[in-house]
């Protein structure tokens, strides 16, 4: 039996993580979010009575909540311990998906108050969430801690395709990179895996409420990756994706050079 632990699984790539994973009886998932009623509920109707599904409440701004969430998948898990501690759960911010950051720096109290949320978000709470959880991944067998990244994190994909957009949530995954790196200087001595891997383009509803220009803005950048890569169609389902995130993941290994790294879904630096 594997254990997961996975936060961010009210939708997209997180519940999908939850969905395909707990297919397999034999596993044991415990996914973290704000709103564990909710997820519950969705859970129920989408997925059925999974006895191997476990929701619990945690939000990556409250330490107490982490702290909570960690003792109670103690008394799910007991002395099995987690064998994948997956950093899914993240604050996507609305402000700057579209926009260069000259035009961001117009709004000077906006782009304070969202880069310190991202920061506070995407890096603070996930720290938290590794320390509080180390303990239980090093009880597990496979012991791999995986940190969902962004291609858009990676600098020579930036000034390769002069990607202007995204620039406060890209920052905040970069920093998330170098403390996955981090924990892997560490920790690589005692077995466990940190590595950070990019899903890639993935259809998860981001342009669905985006105004005309910042479609155009979009349709740009998406120009872009086609010169990136000539056979990119665009973003793939999220169920592809998470098909390739767990190929990638299970191939990953200490051994293999993978300690610490930052990758894409194919396990190297082709982020589509």
């Amino acid at each position: 039996m594997s254990v997961y632990v996975i936060t961010g699984v009210s939708k997209g790539i997180g519940f999908e993580l939850v969905k395909q994973i707990s297919e397999d009886p034999k596993t044991l998932v415990v996914g973290l979010v704000r709103d564990k009623a909710a997820t519950e509920k969705k859970v129920a109707a989408e997925l059925g009575d999974r006895s191997n599904v476990h929701i619990l409440h945690a939000d990556l701004t409250s330490y107490a909540s982490l702290k909570q969430a960690a003792a109670d998948t103690v008394k799910i898990v007991g002395e099995r311990g987690i064998d994948y501690l997956v950093a899914n759960g993240a604050f996507l911010s609305h402000f700057d998906p579209y926009d260069p950051i000259g035009v961001l720096g117009e709004k000077v109290e906006e782009l304070e108050d969202v880069s310190l949320k991202l920061f506070q978000t995407n890096v603070v709470g996930n720290i938290h969430l590794f320390n509080l959880f180390l303990p239980l991944v090093m009880k597990g067998k496979v012991k791999k801690v995986i940190s969902i990244s962004s291609g858009h994190a990676d600098l020579d994909f930036i000034n390769d395709l002069e990607v202007e957009i995204s620039a406060l949530y890209s920052a905040s995954k970069a920093a998330m990179n170098v403390i996955v790196a981090k924990f892997n200087a560490q920790y690589k001595k005692d077995g466990v895996l940190f590595v950070s891997i990019s899903p890639g383009a993935v259809e998860v509803g981001h342009f669905v409420n985006a105004t005309p220009e910042q479609i155009q803005a979009a349709v740009g950048f998406m120009g872009k990756l086609s010169t990136y890569a000539p056979d990119f169609k665009g973003p793939i389902p999220v169920d592809e994706a998470i098909r390739n995130i767990r190929s990638t993941w299970e191939k990953a290994s200490i051994a293999g050079g993978y300690g610490g790294a930052f990758i894409s879904h194919f396990g190297n630096k082709q982020w589509l």
